[in-house]
């Protein structure tokens, strides 16, 4: 759960690197939380059948869309990409399976020009 809140405490730190395991691990809380907030929002009759937008969901959806833009970025840094590599994921199809190969890649070893290799951090 450290690696959800560590991300938060960073809300709007697009500078330094990330870890797999922060983006990853920030990314599974992230999801259950939204699945915990869409069953709230659909069982309190909250949520639009049209949209399937709910108030609860779409308002965790607003606040953690910077923390979880920020997290990516820095992902991209371990990877020595910059953060506008970000932007190849609007390109339908192919941008978003791009990204998502480069989040699963290994981050630099050692430092990089975005700051020092997280791994050799406390975690």
């Amino acid at each position: 759960m450290h690696w959800y809140l560590d991300v938060l405490k960073k809300y709007a730190v697009f500078e330094g690197r990330a870890r797999r395991s922060e983006y990853w691990f920030f990314t599974l809380f992230n999801f259950l939380i939204m699945l915990g907030l869409i069953l709230i929002d659909v069982y309190m009759a909250t949520a639009n059948p049209q949209t399937g937008i709910g108030v609860l969901s779409g308002l965790y959806s607003l606040g953690v869309l910077i923390p979880s833009i920020s997290v990516l970025v820095r992902r991209l840094h371990d990877t020595n990409r910059s953060g506008w590599w970000f932007w190849i994921g609007l390109v339908p199809l192919i941008g978003g399976l791009i990204l998502l190969i480069f989040m699963f890649l290994d981050g630099t070893a050692g430092d990089n020009e975005y700051g020092p290799d997280p791994k050799g951090s406390q975690y």
